[in-house]
């Protein structure tokens, strides 16, 4: 029960978002808190805050809500639809704002458990100087690495969220985040340089590498590992345009025998489903590297409601955006995926629209089982990103491979293909167009498009961005927006409570 592991947690440093955002979200915790030097003192007072940090993880905020369907809702994935709920809205219509809820959660979320990170790992080191049993030292490493790997990650996203994508040799002019490195030690409010921000989250992953163990590794694993963190570096590595480091760190998990691709074409013991489909109706999977986990006491978000609204009547389907006709359009004939993500439903809106919507959230089959419906646990890292992330790295390296990006790209089609067809072979001209077109068939809404496109730049169709068109009931305003990748809510901005508050050097994103 989450509620009980939060409590039994002897320091309140997992708190509401909403207390977060009444001040700033880089601030101390309240005045009320329990001393912290008496609130982590043993093996088990390390463990179940170690617990606390995975339950924060599972916030609507995060990855069952906003931080995987922001980011593609706000792009070009899907449209808003006549009598929708103004659920997203404000992405929707690009009408971002410093005082924008939603990506004030996002980025007080992700402090909050930069924070609890900062605050184990400032009280660890006390801990195993008094442990002397010999497992409970090997548990607290590997712990220590894993909050390593999580402070890395919650760093990653809000990098990727609010600042500008990455140029080598730019990166030491931009603007990166504020870096807390330390939970009791007084630190300036003020952003660190892009590259000095990703060169903390290279640090840390060094730390999580260094002390996690590869045996640990499992497909559907539920806690940090090492291969968890190697994902992490690849896609971070990826971004950094660091080709030479993606291809060996994306390398490095496609070669780990702990995972594979899940095929379209083998299917469980019961037959009814193929591997592919049954990880995202039951959440497990072969290629799954990490898994957020989730229990029907402590489901986070329902990360489902804004494609399908089920949850309204539990009769009918009343989604607030529905899947972009050219998104569509792109899974070509025996492409499974199609099958796997999209069901054509007449919706209960007025107007009755007739459509394929999202069912790649439409929920565990175990939760459906107890009316919880819409409700997916996360899958913030697959082994089918490690391939795009190959793919990719081995056309945009100084000497481009080609032939090894169309193998990898052919092997994860086969994957998605009935009876294994789909090779796909890329050169020098088209290889951002196909490889772009792949990233969202295949990692369609869980949160990349907006990165992607702004990290393409004038790669990708001449810099021009996207351009929505009006499709069937879609809501007129937002449906014709056309936004090039250099513009300013590319990049959202920092809260304005961040920039205002007292003592803040915290300097705001362009534009805002």
């Amino acid at each position: 029960m989450i509620k009980s592991i939060i409590y039994n947690i002897k320091v309140c440093v997992v708190v509401v978002v909403t207390l977060l955002l009444a001040t700033s979200c880089l601030e101390k915790y309240p005045g009320s808190a329990i001393p912290t030097d008496k609130s982590m003192q043993t093996f088990e007072d390390a463990s179940q805050f170690n617990m606390g940090i995975y339950a924060m993880l599972k916030s609507s905020s995060l990855y069952t809500g906003y931080l995987t369907t922001l980011p593609d809702v706000q792009a070009d994935m899907v449209y808003a639809v006549d009598g929708y709920s103004n659920q997203l809205g404000s992405f929707w219509l690009w009408k971002i704002r410093s005082t924008s809820s939603e990506s004030e959660a996002v980025y007080a979320s992700l402090y909050s458990v930069i924070s609890n990170c900062n605050f184990f790992l400032e009280n660890i080191g006390a801990i195993k100087a008094n442990t002397i049993d010999d497992n409970q030292l090997s548990q607290l490493d590997n712990m220590t690495g894993g909050v390593y790997a999580i402070r890395a990650l919650a760093y990653s996203e809000l990098i990727k969220l609010f600042c500008k994508a990455y140029d080598p040799a730019t990166a030491k002019q931009e603007l990166g985040v504020v870096l807390r490195r330390y939970y009791s030690v007084e630190e300036e409010a003020v952003r660190a340089s892009l590259y000095d921000s990703y060169q903390f989250v290279l640090a840390d992953l060094a730390k999580a590498e260094k002390m996690l163990d590869g045996a640990n590794d499992t497909y559907t694993n539920i806690y940090t590992s090492k291969a968890m963190a190697e994902a992490l570096h690849a896609r971070v590595a990826l971004y950094m345009q660091d080709w030479e480091t993606a291809i060996d760190y994306s390398t490095r998990l496609i070669e780990n025998k702990e995972f594979e691709l899940s095929s379209v074409n083998n299917y469980n013991g019961s037959g009814a489903e193929s591997h592919f489909k049954y990880m995202w109706t039951s959440d497990v999977g072969f290629e799954v590297i990490w898994r957020i986990n989730l229990t029907l006491e402590a489901y986070g978000g329902v990360v489902g409601s804004p494609f399908l609204g089920f949850n309204n009547d539990g009769i009918y389907y009343y989604p607030d955006y529905v899947p972009a006709q050219w998104v569509l359009s792109l899974y070509e004939q025996n492409d499974l995926r199609d099958d796997a993500y999209f069901r054509t439903i007449t919706t209960g809106h007025a107007h009755h629209l007739t459509w394929p919507l999202l069912v790649k959230y439409e929920g565990n089959t175990s939760f459906m089982n107890y009316r919880l419906y819409e409700v997916s646990m996360p899958k913030p890292f697959r082994l089918a990103e490690q391939y795009l992330i190959r793919a990719e790295a081995y056309c945009r390296k100084a000497t481009p491979n080609y032939s090894a990006a169309s193998a990898d790209l052919t092997t994860l089609r086969q994957a998605r293909f009935k009876s294994g067809s789909g090779a796909l072979s890329v050169n020098g001209d088209n290889f951002i167009d196909n490889i772009a077109k792949e990233r969202v068939r295949e990692l369609y809404m869980e949160g990349h498009r907006l990165q992607d496109l702004k990290r393409w730049g004038k790669l990708y169709n001449n810099g021009e961005g996207f351009e929505r068109t009006p499709q069937t009931n879609s809501l007129a305003e937002g449906s014709s927006i056309k936004k090039s990748a250099d513009d300013y809510m590319f990049v959202w901005p920092i809260p304005r409570h961040e920039v205002e508050a007292p003592g803040s050097l915290v300097q705001q994103n362009e534009g805002y």
